[in-house]
């Protein structure tokens, strides 16, 4: 027998409330909470019971890791795909999601893995044409266009593929919620039963999730809990560069990027980041300086540019492109009350190229050497990197990792690196590196000021 209720859900957090309510009470944001009717059938039937096993019992060969074809993609997920796994990939319209997609599937597809490409959005000419773009001719790719979600372990149970790519979640839905496609019930209802359908069967999901103008998954947050890998693909639409971050992963790192280059066949991999980041053989000026973050398990030379200009009788404005804008209020404020420079009455603008959004705490270096460049009108040599947190008191703390750091910094051409005193001889013999250490601010400001 099946009976109708209606329920109130939050559309940001998925609090679930029997009567409408202006402020969520799970994440307290107003005017979250919609209605949905909900039709539940009760179920009188058994399923089977699963009975507790050794871990003993579990081979090493159940978990083995798939690559994917895209060695910046297998980085991000830890490695390669593993079986059974639920994979949400997220990113502005025009992104290139759905391209990425459809080239991992390609790459799937010549390892002779057997992929389906289900399709809620596209015709299947309409993906054909794209193939055709990309040069992708793989007979292991099988097209399916089928919303309802009731009816995919009927569509795969021929086949039997061990990955399958859902483009995107926001257009399927299933028949024991009533709601549209793409709200808050029909989500959470249709990754469960994916959920279900992936660890019974040990296949591989590949979910594509809309974006909010905020740059967060659209749904409710449970969308994020439930699945096991969450990526988001960034990058402007203006700019040929896109990067994968990984910011949930259960089976590797969350701190990894893989970066990607838009090209007229596609997405191609980026080998060598530094190189995209860094202004190599332009003309010195003030106000830039290099220093090496360390992303996931690979350190990355990163530039750092800053802008230093009177403000007039108004208080200044302070902008960032790369950082976060309390960090950078946080640097000044370091350098205004160590150093005395008046950076009140000056405008300070931040940029990090390459469009990458830097948390490592090693740049703050970087970030105040910048700062003191372009206020002092000094320029920076071209051969110098800079690396070490920024405390407080105006002292340079150390920075983990040093080792492959300077290791890619001789790698790249570097010849001198201004570390904090407590790092030095922890670094790596054989070298060809000036190492320049300093304890404080004002031991930063006489290296720049000396050339």
């Amino acid at each position: 027998m099946k009976r109708i209720t209606t329920r109130f859900v939050c559309s940001e957090c998925g609090y679930e409330s029997s009567k409408w309510l202006g402020r969520c009470p799970g994440c307290s944001n107003w005017n979250s909470l919609i209605e949905e009717t909900v039709n539940q059938v009760k179920n009188s039937t058994l399923s089977a019971i699963n009975y507790p096993v050794s871990l003993q019992e579990i081979t090493q060969d159940a978990l083995q890791r798939m690559p994917s074809g895209n060695s910046e993609l297998d980085r991000v997920l830890g490695g390669g795909i593993v079986p059974g796994s639920l994979i949400l990939l997220g990113g502005d319209p025009g992104i290139g999601k759905s391209t990425l997609l459809l080239q991992v599937a390609s790459g799937l597809a010549r390892s002779g893995q057997r992929v389906v490409y289900l399709s809620g959005e596209e015709s299947m000419k309409q993906i054909r044409l794209r193939s055709l773009r990309l040069g992708i001719e793989d007979d292991e790719i099988f097209l399916l266009n089928e919303q309802n979600i009731d009816q995919l372990e009927a569509s795969l149970q021929e086949l039997s593929p061990p990955v399958v790519i859902i483009d995107s979640i926001q257009t399927v839905y299933t028949s024991r919620v009533s709601s549209i496609p793409g709200s808050v019930a029909q989500l959470r209802e249709c990754t469960a039963l994916i959920l279900e359908y992936a660890k019974r069967t040990e296949t591989t999901f590949f979910l594509v999730g809309h974006v909010t103008k905020e740059g967060a998954l659209a749904g409710p947050r449970v969308l994020e809990h439930i699945v096991d890998v969450v990526i988001y693909f960034e990058g402007d639409k203006n700019t040929s560069f896109r990067l994968l971050r990984g910011v949930k992963n259960r089976y590797g790192s969350t701190d990894e990027i893989g970066l990607l280059e838009m090209s007229g066949q596609g997405l191609v991999e980026v080998n060598d980041p530094s190189y995209v980041f860094l202004s190599l053989g332009q003309n010195i000026s003030s106000g830039t300086a290099v220093s090496s973050s360390f992303e996931g398990s690979r350190p990355l030379l990163i530039e750092v540019q800053s802008l230093v200009a009177s403000s007039g009788p108004v208080y200044g404005r302070r902008m960032a492109s790369g950082i976060d804008q309390n960090r950078l209020a946080l640097i000044i404020a370091i350098i205004e009350k160590r150093l005395g420079y008046p950076l009140a009455a000056h405008d300070v603008y931040l940029k990090v190229t390459g469009g990458l959004f830097l948390r490592d705490p090693s740049v703050d270096l970087a970030i105040a050497a910048a700062i003191i460049s372009s206020y002092q009108e000094k320029p920076i040599a071209a051969d110098t990197v800079f690396i070490g947190e920024l405390s407080l008191s105006g002292q340079i703390r150390p920075v983990p990792f040093l080792e492959q750091r300077l290791k890619e910094i001789d790698r790249m051409g570097f010849r001198k690196v201004i570390l904090p005193e407590i790092a030095v001889g922890r670094g790596s013999p054989g070298l060809r590196l000036e190492i320049n250490e300093i304890r404080t601010i004002d031991d930063l400001v006489e290296r720049i000021m000396e050339g």
